[in-house]
């Protein structure tokens, strides 16, 4: 509707009653240029100015919520057409009854009868053209709207599924480590169970929180490297090369343990010795760099199942800035290096 044509409230209610003040002026100064006196001036133009400002309400009101189409355009120009010519009526009517004795103004009020109307019914009819096209506006933008919130509803129930598989994709590898170390070295394996319920008890109930600090994430990070030392032991190494004062940096949630896992995965599969793996991060300019090096031999067989950790980080990144170069990954000179650039909007 008209009122809504400007976004700034304070703006929008001024425009029908604005319009109707430049109409009751601009009637006034015609008036008086026809030399019509002051008195019957102001209550000519008065009048007038009431008769526009109902014209335009009534149009306002019918075209903001019917928006004729097809056959039905012509209402578009009648509805104005017979306004107009009603107001021109009581107009007319009105002030020859008020100024019964006043004969040449009455006799200019006859001859201007219909230049009036035309006017009038000009005036009229662009308010009507406005009015759709406000009205046509508001529902495209109510629309859009709506398309906007259901894409962010499908985002974000993405990212939940995202968030749910990661979990027992993590769990499901975990089972099986311990699988493996329950007849060999039951205690190991004990331990490692003990570690995987403080991991998941921490990490079930920050779930809701889509953004955490690196420190937050470093911790969960590091209980999962607890983990898997039970299996791998001395073999694991992993050093972290991050300043203290990037740990207020925000980040989404279990976004570096992926990374690791699948480091460990390149990193220990297929090689007996030790195996140290770099994690590290900086800041560069509206950008937190992270990166997750580890050993390569790129003669060895991937092991089963590598790919959801890197796959899922991608796309949750993708769902989260609607961008496909935050992460780079690959083979670098014997080793296997992974690139994470997350967006600061602070």
């Amino acid at each position: 509707m008209l009122f809504n044509a400007f976004s700034n409230p304070r703006l929008g209610k001024w425009i029908i009653p604005g319009t109707g003040l430049v109409w009751f002026l601009g009637c006034f100064l015609l008036l008086k240029q026809y030399e019509v006196g002051t008195e019957i001036a102001l209550t000519d133009s008065f009048l007038s100015g009431l008769i526009f400002l109902g014209g335009v309400f009534v149009l306002d009101r019918v075209f903001g919520l019917f928006a004729p189409k097809g056959k039905n355009l012509w209402l578009l120009f009648a509805v104005p057409f017979f306004l107009s010519l009603m107001g021109t009526l009581v107009h007319s009517y009105g002030l020859t009854w008020w100024y019964a004795y006043e004969d040449d103004y009455l006799d200019f009020l006859s001859a201007s009868f219909y230049l009036r109307w035309a006017i009038l019914a000009l005036a009229e009819q662009l308010v009507a053209l406005l009015a759709l096209v406000v009205s046509k506006l508001e529902r495209q933008e109510e629309t859009q709207k709506r398309e906007a919130q259901m894409l962010q509803l499908s985002k974000d129930a993405e990212l939940a599924q995202l968030r749910q598989q990661l979990q027992p994709h993590f769990l499901f590898n975990s089972l099986n480590s311990i699988n493996a170390l329950v007849v060999s070295q039951p205690q190991k394996a004990r331990e490692m169970v003990l570690q995987l319920s403080e991991f998941l008890r921490g990490t079930i109930r920050k779930d809701s929180q889509s953004w955490i600090t690196l420190e937050e994430e470093l911790n969960y990070l590091k209980m999962y490297l607890d983990i898997e030392r039970v299996r791998f032991g001395h073999r694991l190494g992993v050093e972290f090369l991050v300043e203290k004062e990037l740990n207020s940096i925000k980040l989404p949630q279990l976004l570096i343990q992926p990374l690791v896992e699948n480091a460990i995965k390149h990193g220990l599969y297929g090689m007996t010795g030790d195996v140290k793996i770099e994690v590290s991060g900086k800041k560069e300019g509206n950008y937190f760099i992270l990166e997750v090096k580890n050993p390569f031999d790129p003669e060895s067989t991937a092991p089963e199942g590598t790919g959801f950790g890197l796959s899922s980080v991608e796309r949750r990144l993708f769902l989260l800035f609607g961008r496909t170069d935050l992460l780079e990954s690959g083979p670098d000179e014997g080793y296997f290096r992974v690139r994470l650039k997350i967006p600061q909007f602070q």
